[in-house]
């Protein structure tokens, strides 16, 4: 059994890199003049959407949390609307996160918002369908030694990573704003 989910959490995070990897390969195939670098905010809108509709997908088929407790209609659409405005109040707090940290507020604030889509897609979204939006199953997560199955030690590592990973990805920013190609 547990070799079994190994296997399907690693084709889960296989999928996961190819879909990121084909958000900057196959648009310029359809759109004249995409390039990751050259339309970052177009190629973070695809990234987003491709990742997100991936962890959906791969939620649906491998359905990582096997215990859902009530099955009615009105609970499934209360429960996507819990999940639509946390992922939007997790935009808003990394938006303002991002903006504490040193980001233009006025400037660039449409840079600043699209890369706290991207984050809280790679953080919170994952969250939000393995775990739904129940805060203590979260916190349970999130604390110490709180992991209690493979899905849940991945979605801390990835999670963690994605947040250390955007602010270690940002922190040289500052040391060479008198350079010509920043400009």
């Amino acid at each position: 059994m547990k070799e079994a989910e190994i296997r399907r959490l690693s084709a889960a995070n296989l999928l996961g890199v190819c879909s990121v990897i084909l958000s900057a390969v196959v648009p310029p195939f359809f759109w004249d003049g995409f390039t990751v670098l050259g339309t970052h905010l177009a190629w973070q809108c695809v990234c987003s959407l491709c990742v997100s509709a991936l962890n959906v997908c791969l939620h649906l088929v491998f359905k990582p949390n096997l215990s859902p407790k009530r099955s009615s209609f009105a609970h499934k659409i209360s429960r996507f609307l819990k999940c639509c405005i946390y992922f939007f109040m997790s935009c808003i707090l990394f938006h303002a996160i991002i903006v504490l940290y040193g980001a233009p507020l006025i400037e660039s604030v449409t840079e600043t918002f699209l890369f706290a889509v991207l984050l809280s897609t790679f953080t919170t979204l994952q969250c939000l369908c393995m775990l739904g939006p129940n805060l203590q199953a979260w916190i349970r997560v999130f604390s110490k030694n709180g992991a209690m199955s493979i899905w849940e030690s991945s979605l801390q590592i990835t999670t963690i990573c994605s947040i250390l990973g955007a602010w270690f990805g940002a922190f040289p920013i500052p040391l060479d704003w008198d350079r010509p190609w920043q400009v």
